[in-house]
């Protein structure tokens, strides 16, 4: 008897695609080992750079910090360019205090035209001693790079093209706020590239940030020809929705400038820590970056700049080697065609009695069953993962190390869910008339995204492709794999990265997300998937694939030298009490910080009074009182309490007696009014830039230890109520405690305050 390989034939090839998408999303034969001309980009030569820069810590107020910039400047001026610094204080919305260093530089044009801004931002992460090599050196390096082979090649341009290296953006984009707001050339900037990363690895998105309309940036990058393009209009839909905090966002609310975000996401876990190193940042994904500023700068800095605003937006979406594009004034029409194609078919099927309004009907309950199972699978699944490993819930951004052994885990469960759901064939070819009942849910997803998430639109062009295999099942009354196999293509290269980047982008949580896709996925991919005959082996080795990675994870789940735990200390002075504790951030204590808080610490509700802002929402969590340490307090002078009117009228210096690397400064005074630090007031965005939080007016990061001062004014009637929270990330180093360095298995946690001596007080003045 001759066995039918259809099936073996259908994976292969289904396999194959899914390699394909993923493989050709970036460069694969950039430079390894030879040197490349000098003309082209080199990642080797662009990696050189990122080590010089990510040697040490560098974040603002750090000796380091003033020897990148020295570095730089020496890069700039290698270019036979002649580079400027930008230096004052500024003060963003959140209350977030600077004297921001920009390094610049600028390319004369041959026209008086608009010019093109490169941007990115050279400062490391506070806190907890990050290096900074994919935040942001990688953007740093794909700029000098680029700059250098563009000279090199004495590319013709009409526009001028400036370099802003902008400081502080880690701490408040307070060297992209200096700029736009104070700097001459900010008024004739026509168009910004900010590389950016919050991870260490994977493909760079594009992102755009504009006011209104897409349809002239999307028109231009498409010309630019980008090999590699990875962007959809889905993510600009759901950007524009949320508060964004690029340094690139500053100029688009304070200056009217649009632009293009690049970013890449994978590897979160070093993000803002120590292992944010040269060596973990992937250099397929530093080449990736260069394959877009490449092409980009040569046909933007050629571009008339001033033409690119529009009330219109546009669809877009990437495919391997191709970015597609279309106006959003074809979303409804492309949408009522495909129902109306839907139900011709349908009705088609209903003629022919291939299609059986029973079977239509049954077709509904293995979908929703499939959606459901996998939805709890996603859900209850992470959950129980959490109770079993508690130690996850130390890693703040929620991608553990082993983050993708669980992504690949539960889509292969998700798969297995929906092969075993769909084991059965109750008469011939159900699966054709079973890809009936998630059409119709397909259809009512894309009516809700068009409607909703116009970007998203795009997401009918899978639809379509299944509508085709169905038409053509009833129209020749047998399928055709290799037909169908080609349709399917639409929902593989536009579904399946999604499932992929949810949580690589969001975090873990959002497996329920993936699982719930992978089911919908599954079931418009029917007519192939639904034909196979061993649907209930192949849903027993998803399963044990599933459980495989399950095991790996597993084996993957404690802390080592390479995966460290991320944990947290600081040593707070309670001044007006003269009480001292060790605190901690972490809800599971560990050698080191049981060496500090005990066995037994006490809750910290004492120190959350005043609560530092962290992006996860972070608080203390344990304290252990300590002694007291001789730690230099502030002197805090009040060079004017006087009032005027209604007003009482306040001037106050804090100087520090210390190195200092933060003050934050709080009042529980609601109507403060007319508030100016260090001669400045505060930029006022338009919108989407994150306010201050709680109480806290103030967070100042000084550079050489310059003193703060603060004016403000509150009603005559009123007390002041202000504390002020002052911080030094030397806690490991400072010899009044001597604290041994963390272990090899243990790193610094970031996005929370750590390694730091605190000083807590109220402001008041001195008797």
């Amino acid at each position: 008897m001759k066995k039918n390989y259809t099936t073996v034939y259908a994976l292969i090839i289904i396999i194959a695609l899914l390699f394909g998408v993923f493989y050709f999303m970036m460069p694969q034969d950039y430079d390894k080992e030879d040197k490349l001309p000098l003309k082209e980009f080199s990642t080797q030569r662009a990696m050189d750079i990122v080590y010089k820069i990510a040697k040490k810590p560098h974040y603002v107020g750090s000796k380091n910090h003033d020897e990148v910039v020295v570095y730089l400047q020496n890069e700039l001026l290698n270019l036979g360019l002649q580079p400027s610094i930008q230096e004052g204080f500024v003060m963003t919305e959140k209350g977030t205090l600077v004297k921001a260093k920009n390094i610049i530089a600028k390319i004369k044009g041959t026209q008086n035209s608009k010019a093109l801004l490169l941007l990115s931002h050279y400062d490391s992460a506070p806190h907890n001693a990050s290096l900074g090599a994919s935040d942001d050196a990688s953007g740093i390096a794909t700029i000098l790079e680029e700059i250098r082979a563009f000279l090199h090649s004495k590319t013709p341009h009409k526009n001028d093209i400036i370099i802003l290296f902008s400081d502080a953006e880690e701490i408040g984009l307070n060297g992209a706020a200096l700029f736009s707001q104070q700097h001459p050339w900010a008024k004739n900037i026509g168009v910004i590239l900010n590389f950016e990363a919050r991870g260490a690895s994977g493909p760079s998105y594009m992102l755009l940030e504009t006011n209104k309309g897409n349809a002239k940036m999307i028109e231009n990058f498409a010309d630019a020809q980008v090999k590699f393009p990875v962007s959809n209009s889905l993510m600009y839909s759901i950007y524009k929705m949320l508060p964004n905090d690029t340094d690139l966002t500053v100029f688009r609310e304070n200056n009217n400038i649009q632009g293009y975000n690049f970013a890449f996401i994978d590897s979160h876990y070093y993000y803002h820590t120590s292992l944010d190193n040269a060596q973990n940042l992937s250099k397929t994904t530093l080449a990736h970056q260069g394959s877009y500023l490449m092409p980009l700068l040569h046909h933007l800095s050629n571009k008339n700049l001033s033409t690119l605003n529009t009330t219109e937006d546009e669809v877009y979406f990437n495919v391997p080697f191709r970015f597609i594009h279309y106006p959003f004034s074809y979303n409804l029409p492309l949408l009522f065609g495909v129902i109306a194609l839907f139900f011709i078919v349908i009705i088609f099927g209903l003629g022919k009695q291939l299609v059986k309004f029973p079977e239509l009907i049954k077709g509904f309950v293995p979908l929703f069953i499939a959606i459901i199972a996998c939805g709890i699978f996603g859900f209850v699944g992470w959950k129980l993962l959490l109770l079993l490993y508690p130690q996850y819930t130390e890693i703040l951004h929620g991608f553990t190390y082993n983050g993708h052994e669980y992504l690949y885990a539960f889509i292969s469960g998700a798969l297995g869910i929906c092969f075993y759901i769909y084991r059965k064939n109750y008469i011939k070819n159900t699966e054709q008339q079973y890809t009936i009942a998630p059409l119709f849910l397909w259809l009512i997803i894309n009516a809700f995204i068009a409607y909703k998430l116009p970007g998203g639109s795009y997401f009918i062009l899978p639809v379509i492709g299944s509508i085709l295999m169905l038409g053509y099942y009833i129209f020749t009354q047998k399928p055709n794999m290799v037909f169908n196999l080609i349709c399917s293509i639409p929902s593989i290269i536009i579904l399946v990265p999604f499932i992929q980047m949810l949580p690589i982008g969001l975090g873990l949580k959002f497996l329920v997300a993936s699982t719930i896709l992978t089911a919908l996925t599954f079931a418009l991919l029917l007519p192939i998937l639904g034909n196979f005959i061993q649907k209930k082996w192949l849903a027993t080795l998803f399963a044990l694939l599933s459980i495989s990675f399950l095991v790996k994870a597993h084996t993957k789940s404690e802390f080592t030298n390479s995966q460290p735990k991320p944990n947290s200390l600081n040593y707070v002075y309670l001044a007006d009490q003269n009480k001292a504790y060790y605190a901690t951030y972490d809800n599971i204590l560990d050698t080191w910080t049981k060496a500090y808080l005990g066995d037994k610490p006490q809750q910290a509700k004492l120190l959350n009074t005043e609560k530092l802002y962290s992006k996860y929402g972070s608080e203390y969590t344990y304290m252990n009182q300590t002694t007291v340490k001789p730690i230099a307090k502030p002197t805090i002078t009040f060079e004017k309490d006087s009032i005027a009117g209604s007003k009482h009228l306040y001037t106050i210096r804090i100087t520090p007696n210390r190195n200092v690397n933060r003050y934050d400064i709080f009042c529980k005074n609601k109507n403060l009014s007319n508030l100016i630090a260090n001669g400045v007031k505060s930029i006022d965005f338009k919108s989407n830039i994150s306010a201050k939080t709680s109480e806290k007016i103030i967070s100042y990061y000084p550079s050489n230890q310059e003193p703060l001062e603060i004016a403000f004014s509150i009603p005559v009637d009123e007390h002041l109520d202000m504390t002020l929270i002052e911080s030094s990330f030397d806690l490991l180093n400072n010899t009044l405690f001597s604290l041994p360095q963390r272990p090899s298995n243990m790193i610094a946690k970031p996005f929370v305050l750590n390694n730091a001596i605190v000083i807590k007080q109220k402001v008041k003045p001195s008797l």
